[in-house]
């Protein structure tokens, strides 16, 4: 199995910054993607960045230029650091990883963490 552990959430004033890392551990062979989501108005979860293992990235349009998704692939972490934040930047945000690969096994999973609370004043 894999355990997420998310930090670096908490209260900040608009156009503050904060820095969010989840770290993976287990039996780990590989991981594909890390991603970062939050709840949207009709969805469960949405995407705000994504990396790849090769280090391809993908954003919301709604952070493109204030978030910067990174990994370190040795310590199996994701990070997403948060600049010029906004009231609406306010959620859960958690941390996601595809196509995880474990020691010795095949099979690819999906894991999610429990999520970090990011509040952002006006």
């Amino acid at each position: 199995q894999v355990q997420l552990v998310e930090s670096g959430g908490g209260l900040v004033q608009a156009g503050g910054s904060l820095r969010l890392s989840c770290a993976a551990s287990g039996s780990i062979f590989s991981i594909n993607t890390m991603g970062w989501y939050r709840p949207a108005p009709g969805k469960q979860r949405d995407l705000v960045a994504a990396i790849t293992s090769g280090g391809s990235t993908n954003y919301a349009d709604s952070v493109k230029g204030r978030f910067t998704i990174s990994r370190d692939n040795a310590k199996n972490t994701v990070y997403l650091q948060m600049n010029s934040l906004k009231p609406e930047d306010t959620a859960v945000y958690y941390c996601a990883v595809f196509g995880v690969r474990l020691m010795g096994l095949l099979k690819h999973s999906d894991y999610w963490g429990q999520g970090t609370q990011v509040t952002v004043s006006s």
